[in-house]
């Protein structure tokens, strides 16, 4: 039957129809979410909790200074403070923004989509062409291989119709047929049915469009994949809390602060004076005031900001292209991973596994002949195409499978096509799912000779041929072992022609005499890289789930490739999408964590399987690249798009793996861990900063004795210094030791036994030091460390009278050593949780060691040239020298400590 006479008898729908069909069911186009305005997305950055504790700060700040300003208790400088909070604030958020707003646009170049495309219709009985988006309820649309179906729709005649429905299902090539005897019952969707944005891989057919836009199946699919997915990242959770503690206990303080000094006020009064006290009340409150502003860690979203974007900078060198910031983290927490099949464990492209050819007993036939007639054979008796347009990625065009033979000519350097050129085709008969074999009768000018070529179902190939070179009984044995690992299987044989006779008669082999040639496997290949990245997932405590449309022989085996699924493993693993569905959630939840296969699955069953992980307290992962993997992909923690996935895949997703490979799936677990850990490191540092400033503070309040470190100095070491601190250790190449622990759990608070207790005595011995030094300095003129003395140290520790004072060279030097301290703690916190010194691979660390030497290059600038703005004045060399080598031994205690660990 040719193309041309399918649609003889269809007359399609009139121009009224047309427009009245419009009218009444709609544009076959998707509703297309709204566009979140920029200035939206850029306000929703100051959502975050540390941030929102900052703008509490500045309110609180800006009304100090303007109290100390309008009172004339303080200079314009008394502005600073809050100025400097502002900008942390506005630094921390239009960074993030600005890294998301440059990930988008690289994605909007990547995910360009065309609904122009023109398909063949039949109106008031003529056949025309018109866009896909023009195509209405009712048309009758032609379908030839190779075009992308443009709505959902009822098949009227199909011959040897088959349709790649991976975008919806996974599935490369599902048999379509109009005759009810031969439908597949286990089916994803009915076998006279096609849908939008599937394509026709071999064959063609007539169509009557049932549904278009919105009501098809793929747009059930992309309005799910816009659903608002408001499930909070594991780091805003820890955020939430750390915001919460930071508050209570920087509002306890500041009430003990009103408390302590009330009580102190009260306790040693003799006459109470009304302006005497409310001038007191007024000083405490502001103290308090002080403190939280002190307490809160300016640069910490700053350092949390700058290292999620330059993870997702450097995510990027790694074939990961990061949409939304928080996925590079939250990828680290990940529990399970809800993997499909086709594209992203397999290469998505069918290839020959294993080829079984028989040796021939033809007594005609030469011994090199044998070899000619089977690439001969494969070549011309096919109707697929090789694009070489791109060498590292030769792809088939038209039937997979035919394909999958042309690639392995090609990688045994055999050019198909010039041998299909050069052949001269008498006639052909083309494959048909109804006879399940195609005939090519050639002049073969490599024998001299014609020959009739025939390949297609084992089965009806060996029923066909007269002449088996091996027992029946080996070659379905063989083909038993293919089929049981879920490999398609193609047999082939041949005839020489000698006479005239009319082999092909009624569109069937008749009366011929076939030599059988042997058999090919064909499998769709498991992708190299994937068994090794998924066995590194599970030793990394994380669950990996294969949800496929496929079948389910075909998912368990290829679970058994990837070391997924063990031979004994027991059934209640997997489930079926009819199984699936038909259970309640208060079944799924007691089954889902052992779940690990779910076959013949729909696009909605994947998305309510993350759900129900998601109400387990799991962090989910999805990985996918069909239009099916879109819901799923938006309402998982993290989703991750294939490159080479449809758009609405990749619209739904988080991360986009351009090299369609699970093993960066694998790096980005990795990343997410060694990322978090690098926040944990900068928030022990930049706490333990906090808590030795806010204790200053508190100590201060209780003696009466005002701050050294003024609020310019301490902008400098919380602004500027903890930001380059902050990348500094997010700088730090990951580790893959990470990939070795268990997932860390939703209910963990980012700061741990070990960094509390490490924040908590770094921060009290440095207090305790800067205390004994502040007391020394009051005591003794100091013009050069070289003078100091431990023995009047500890005489003077304890001497809290009046004192001299403190000169600009002696807060100088407190400023100095304050800020070393921290510097060499930074080491210490590099080499946290790590078990291995602070100099282990430090070599490899040049960001690292870049950003230290530029934190004490900006010290050494501030203090020499930072004059009155900073209320420092410039140190001699030797006391530079003698501040650098004594503030090491924070660094040595911690080296001594992980040598005894």
């Amino acid at each position: 039957m040719q193309p041309e006479q399918l649609h003889r008898h269809y007359t399609g729908l009139t121009d009224a129809q047309v427009l009245e069909s419009r009218k009444q069911h709609g544009e076959n186009t998707l509703t297309q979410p709204a566009k979140e305005s920029l200035w939206k997305a850029f306000f929703e950055k100051f959502t975050d909790p540390i941030i929102l504790i900052l703008l509490v700060a500045l309110v609180l700040s800006i009304g100090v200074s303007c109290y100390e300003f309008f009172s004339g208790h303080g200079t314009v400088s008394v502005f600073f403070e809050p100025a400097g909070i502002l900008i942390a604030v506005l630094l921390a958020t239009v960074v993030g923004f600005l890294f998301e707003l440059s990930a988008n646009k690289k994605f909007e170049v990547l995910n360009k989509a065309n609904d122009d495309t023109l398909v063949k219709v039949i109106r008031s009985g003529n056949i025309c062409q018109i866009s896909k988006k023009e195509v209405v309820t009712g048309d009758i649309v032609i379908l030839d291989t190779g075009e992308e179906i443009p709505a959902d729709g009822v098949l009227l005649e199909t011959v040897s119709l088959q349709i790649n429905e991976s975008t919806l299902t996974g599935e490369p090539v599902i048999k379509k047929t109009i005759h009810p005897e031969d439908f597949d019952k286990d089916a994803t969707y009915p076998s006279n049915h096609a849908l939008k944005g599937t394509t026709v891989a071999d064959g063609h057919g007539v169509m009557e469009v049932q549904t278009v836009g919105d009501a098809t199946e793929y747009g059930k699919v992309y309005k799910g994949s816009q659903i608002d997915n408001s499930i909070e990242t594991p780091l805003n959770k820890q955020l939430d809390k750390l915001a919460n503690l930071i508050t209570k206990a920087s509002y306890a303080i500041a009430g003990l602060i009103i408390a302590g000094r009330l009580f102190v006020y009260f306790s040693g009064l003799e006459a109470f004076d009304w302006i005497t006290f409310g001038s007191y009340l007024l000083n405490t409150v502001m103290i308090a005031v002080t403190l939280i502003v002190v307490a809160v860690p300016e640069g910490l979203p700053m350092s949390v900001t700058l290292s999620l974007a330059l993870s997702m900078k450097r995510m990027l060198s790694t074939n990961n292209l990061v949409r939304k910031m928080h996925a590079c983290e939250t990828m680290g927490a990940a529990t399970i991973i809800c993997t499909d099949k086709t594209g992203t464990l397999t290469q998505n492209q069918m290839k020959i596994y294993q080829t079984d050819f028989y040796r021939l007993q033809d007594q005609t036939l030469a011994d090199n002949e044998t070899s000619l007639l089977i690439k001969e054979g494969i070549s011309v008796n096919s109707t697929a195409y090789l694009d070489y347009s791109d060498p590292a990625r030769i792809k088939a065009l038209g039937n997979p499978t035919e394909g999958a033979l042309l690639l392995w000519l090609h990688e045994q350097n055999i050019n198909y096509l010039s041998l299909r050129e050069e052949a001269d085709i008498v006639e052909q008969l083309t494959f048909s799912t109804e006879r399940k074999y195609m005939a090519t009768i050639v002049r073969s000018p490599l024998l001299n000779r014609k020959i009739l070529y025939v390949k297609g179902a084992p089965e009806i190939i060996l029923g066909l041929s007269s002449v088996v070179p091996v027992a029946k009984e080996e070659i379905l044995a063989q083909l038993l072992n293919y089929q049981n690992q879920a490999m398609r299987t193609l047999a082939f044989a041949y005839q020489i022609i000698e006479d005239d006779k009319e082999y092909i008669h009624k569109g069937k082999l008749h009366d011929a005499n076939l030599t059988f040639l042997g058999i090919a496997a064909i499998s769709d290949p498991v992708r190299a890289e994937v068994p090794e990245a998924v066995k590194t997932c599970l030793t990394a405590g994380i669950g990996v789930k294969i949800v496929t449309g496929d079948t389910p022989g075909t998912a368990k085996e290829i679970g058994r490739q990837i070391g997924l699924w063990q031979p004994d493993e027991p059934e209640y693993h997997h489930l079926t999408g009819a199984e699936f569905a038909a259970m309640s959630d208060s079944d799924l939840m007691n089954r889902i964590l052992d779940l690990k296969i779910l076959s013949r699955a729909r696009p909605m069953d994947k998305q309510r399987l993350v759900q129900l992980l998601q109400q387990k307290e799991q962090v989910v992962a999805v990985t996918g690249d069909g239009t099916n993997d879109a819901p799923a992909l938006n309402v998982a923690q993290v989703g991750l798009s294939m490159g080479d996935g449809t758009s609405v895949a990749k619209e739904a997703s988080d991360i986009t793996i351009l090299d369609n490979s699970f093993n960066s799936i694998s790096r980005a677990v990795m990343w997410g861990r060694s990322l978090y850990q690098n926040i944990q490191r900068f928030i022990l540092f930049q706490m333990t900063i906090n808590v030795a400033a806010c204790l200053i503070v508190l100590t201060g309040a209780f003696l009466g004795t005002e701050s050294p470190l003024t609020v310019t100095q301490m902008l400098w070491v919380n602004l500027i210094m903890d930001t380059f601190a902050a990348l500094a250790l997010a700088s730090l190449p990951p580790n893959d030791k990470v990939m070795n622990d268990k997932p860390r759990k939703t209910t963990d608070h980012i700061i741990n036994r070990a960094m509390t207790k490490s924040i908590l005595g770094a921060g009290l011995a440095f207090v305790l030091l800067l205390f004994g030094l502040l007391q020394y300095f009051k005591h003794a003129d100091i013009t050069s460390l070289s003078a100091f003395g431990l023995t009047d140290f500890a005489q003077r520790y304890f001497d809290f009278s009046a004192g001299n004072g403190l000169s600009a060279y002696e807060l100088s030097l407190f400023f100095t050593i304050f800020v070393m301290l921290q510097f060499w703690n930074m080491f210490n916190a590099k080499a946290f949780m790590t078990g291995k010194s602070a100099f282990a691979a430090l070599g490899q660390c040049k960001g690292f060691l870049s950003i230290a030497f530029v934190i004490i290059v900006g010290q050494w600038i501030i203090v020499t040239i930072g004059g009155e703005m900073f209320n420092v004045t410039m140190l001699h060399p030797k006391d530079w020298a003698i501040i650098i080598g004594s503030t090491s031994i924070v660094l040595w205690i911690g080296e001594i400590r992980r040598l005894f660990n």
